[in-house]
């Protein structure tokens, strides 16, 4: 009998490391291991281990077994907030050198996918590139590409030569206009490189070809910013494994839709910011679809933060710009909100008295307080442990013992104390601020985009969502929701599960004039066709021409003078006159969806700047059991409880009858209040809510009345 060979997908968040791994039969195995600080790769080592013990063999012997592993990660983000990039220097045209330190006046973002408001006075984000490392030399392109001024190759030497005197380990290449003719920043990265052979380096026009001076200059630094660290972190990782015996193929998801080999990462690495969270809105969007679901809200709460997406007619929201710790990127990425509410999120008392939750997180070291590891700050998971919500003694599946003294310890001293409250009161209050917090996240993620939160489905996962799911979703106003099987692991199934994926994207800027009646008379359709075809002979490249290679174009849509684009669907065609005719007024349409019709501005004309080409390769098959659902009759009238307990809901204990969530019947609908508990996650269902399990695992949540 043939040994059964395994895929893997991985997902290291700030609190747990996630593993699912998906064997011959497609019977999908999830994993939680606490994530390791000082060198995350332990987790997924750890990970491997667990999974080798469950499945009854070495480790070595189940490493040697994984074909195909697929990683997500937070590393890229983490060394941008935490500034551990290397040293970068900057090689610019003359004149332009203050770009990056100028930056944006609009728009003001407090973190990585979170917004403050438009015209905010806050400051910019420290720099990540000292002046001193900023050189411009002689060079000059016309908006149409001609040279003005030809480029002193002598200066770029000499450029190379000081950023690498000066401690510089990175460099970024970004000239005026070269998105439209790079022969300049081309030419400048082969002096640079003959001047320093084991540089890295990132030119503009090879990263992000689009307008947009500042975000592109943007995107080239971090890219060579994060590029090195990213290298070396694969390369550990892979070291790692293939010490352990895995010899399979290893890939790394990125933030635009997809996964990519590892040899590729360091050199995008700018891509694989929110890669993690980008990894469950694809896993999402797959089961919305097979679900019939078309319009979602993705909703993963882990121990740091709470991620939001939005799916719309069954794809998800992709945008071509972006923004990481208050720099604007000109990179794709599935749109991801992000805030500070999590399960280790670290509750407190103000000076004026008011209970915050978050964004300070206990994340894995020391955690919350009931772990007992030394954190003495109540956080989220203290409120729920305090409430009877999580069982202390069936966290991680009874792997890891919660201590409920020391949840209400820290509930006490640091909330109820100063508030004048009792523990469970604080704790409740806890919950209130935190389940608000989400649900206003809702609400934002939706209504921003024209869209109104009661059409949507909520899909609830990570290790604390389904637990909060319940009470964030009624207060936006949603009345279903949906906890995939894969829940506790869902940003690790969308990695393992999703597509190979590359975007390639570029500018070519045209606009009509005001008041025109027949628009598409004033374009270029020469153009715009000549620029997809080069748009689809990069991705076929890159892509090795392969057989189910699919292809979908976008161009991007403003009004004149505008400042933000809406991306359209283009046909896979020679785009005609007639196209270009619908095109418009499915852009007027989206616009006034948006924004609403008193604004929109037909008669000023329109601009096209950007184009994307999106190339994906399906993945393998994702039509996956969860593991030991195949021993559930599906005939069986009423689940078994495993036993009850009282656990307070808006301040009231009730009786709460209890399930193992592995065991739930097909069909069969359960009346809260009620828990099922998985071995990740506990996922609740309020008093006026009932429950159905389907064949496959994934749990429906609606009102008790519909």
């Amino acid at each position: 009998m043939t040994a059964s060979k395994f895929s893997v997908g991985t997902d290291i968040g700030g609190t747990f490391t996630d593993m699912v791994v998906i064997d011959d039969r497609n019977v999908v195995h999830q994993f939680k291991t606490p994530t390791t600080p000082s060198d995350r790769s332990q987790g997924v080592v750890d990970a491997f281990n667990l999974a080798a013990a469950e499945f009854g063999i070495s480790p070595a012997e189940f490493a040697a077994r994984v074909v195909y592993f697929a990683h997500g990660t937070t590393a890229a983000t983490n060394a941008l907030i935490e500034r551990k990039g290397e040293p970068t220097g900057i090689i610019t045209t003359r004149g332009m050198e203050d770009t990056l330190l100028v930056q944006r006046s609009m728009g003001s973002w407090t973190g990585i996918g979170q917004v403050s408001g438009h015209y905010s006075r806050r400051r910019n984000p420290d720099p990540l590139v000292d002046r001193s490392l900023i050189i411009g030399v002689d060079e000059r392109r016309d908006f149409e590409g001609d040279e003005i001024v030809r480029l002193d190759a002598e200066q770029v030497r000499a450029a190379a030569r000081r950023l690498r005197d000066a401690g510089a380990k990175a460099v970024a290449v970004s000239f005026l206009w070269s998105f439209v003719n790079p022969e300049h920043e081309r030419d400048a990265a082969r002096l640079v490189r003959q001047e320093w052979p084991d540089v890295f380096l990132t030119s503009s026009s090879e990263i992000a070809p689009v307008i947009g001076e500042y975000e592109r200059t943007a995107t080239t630094v971090i890219n060579s910013y994060l590029g090195p660290v990213i290298s070396r972190y694969i390369r550990l990782l892979e070291h790692r494994l293939k010490d352990m015996g895995f010899v399979g193929d290893f890939t790394v998801l990125d933030s635009t839709g997809g996964v990519m080999d590892a040899d590729e990462a360091g050199d995008r690495a700018v891509g694989m910011i929110m890669s993690g969270p980008a990894g469950g809105v694809l896993a999402s969007a797959a089961l919305a679809r097979k679900l019939g679901y078309p319009n979602v809200i993705t909703s993963d709460m882990g121990g740091t933060s709470f991620d939001a997406g939005l799916i719309v007619d069954g794809e998800p929201l992709v945008t071509t710009t972006s923004i990481a710790d208050r720099y604007h990127l000109a990179t794709p990425r599935v749109q991801v909100t992000a805030i500070g509410s999590g399960g280790g999120s670290i509750a407190s008392v103000d000076e004026g008295g008011i209970l915050v939750v978050g964004p300070e997180s206990a994340g894995a070291d020391p955690g919350p307080a009931c772990y007992g590891k030394g954190g003495k700050r109540p956080t989220v998971t203290d409120a729920d442990v305090v409430l009877g919500i999580i069982d202390p003694d069936f966290f991680l599946g009874g792997r890891f013992k919660l201590h409920r003294e020391l949840a209400e310890e820290a509930v006490g001293r640091y909330i109820a104390e100063p508030l004048g409250l009792s523990v469970v009161e604080a704790a409740v209050g806890i919950r209130r601020v935190a389940d608000n917090q989400m649900a206003d996240l809702l609400r934002a993620v939706t209504v921003q985009q024209g869209y109104d939160p009661r059409d949507f489905v909520v899909f609830a996962y990570g290790g604390a969502g389904p637990t909060h799911a319940y009470a964030f979703a009624e207060e936006a106003g949603i009345d279903t929701i949906v906890v995939p099987y894969t829940g506790t692991t869902h940003s690790a199934f969308g990695a393992v599960s999703c597509d190979r994926y590359r975007s390639f994207q570029g500018s070519d800027p045209q606009r009509t004039p005001p008041g025109s009646a027949r628009p598409a008379e004033h374009l270029d359709l020469g153009r715009i066709n000549r620029k997809f075809e080069e748009l689809e002979r990069q991705c076929r490249a890159a892509m090795k021409d392969h057989p189910e290679l699919r292809l979908n174009r976008t161009l991007y849509f403003r009004f004149n003078r505008q400042a933000h684009e809406l991306p359209i669907a283009v046909p896979d065609h020679t785009l005609t006159a007639e196209d270009f005719d619908r095109l418009l007024v499915d852009f007027r349409q989206s616009y006034e969806r948006i924004y609403g019709p008193a604004t929109s501005l037909p008669e000023a004309g329109v601009e096209i700047n950007t184009f994307r080409l999106e190339g994906r390769i399906p993945a393998r098959s994702t039509g996956v059991t969860g593991a030991g659902r195949t021993t559930v009759a599906e005939h069986t009238d009423v689940p078994a409880p495993i036993g009850s307990r009282s656990v307070v809901f808006s301040g009231t204990p009730l009786s709460t009858t209890v399930y193992a969530g592995e065991r739930l019947p097909a069909g069969v609908a359960i009346a809260g209040p009620a828990i099922a508990e998985f071995p990740g996650t506990t996922v609740v269902i309020g008093p006026d809510q009932k429950a159905v399990a389907d064949r496959d695992g994934h749990i429906v949540i609606t009102p008790a009345g519909k």
